[in-house]
């Protein structure tokens, strides 16, 4: 039953992001969700750390954050990672995910235009 809680909040955070997307012009709209999703997922976060079930918590969390940005969850790892005083964890997590990541793009779009061109 949660994983439907998930789906209803993660179409819900995708029709967003696609209207922001359809508002916003590009990069821009990418930007916003990031630097909006990341803002929203900690307030949820701090408010509902023990206020309601986990069905609710799960569904914006994980599904309307999470479909909306999945830079909240990122953002919402590091600062666990400093909550609980791993600094360098959280310094090590946040650099190698964007760095990884951006070498991660360029390596697909290579690998694609060998197997399609």
């Amino acid at each position: 039953m949660i994983y439907l809680f998930i789906a209803i909040g993660g179409a819900l955070g995708a029709m967003a992001r696609f209207g922001v997307g359809q508002m916003v012009s590009f990069p821009y709209a990418t930007l916003f969700v990031n630097v909006v999703g990341s803002f929203l997922m900690e307030i949820a976060f701090v408010y509902f750390m023990g206020r309601f079930g986990d069905r609710t918590a799960v569904m914006i969390m994980g599904g309307f954050l999470g479909a909306f940005t999945t830079f909240s969850a990122f953002s919402l790892d590091v600062l666990k990672l400093v909550d609980t005083g791993r600094m360098s964890a959280a310094i090590a997590y946040a650099g190698g995910s964007v760095i990884l990541s951006i070498i991660a793009v360029f390596a697909g779009v290579t690998v694609a235009k060998g197997l399609w061109t």
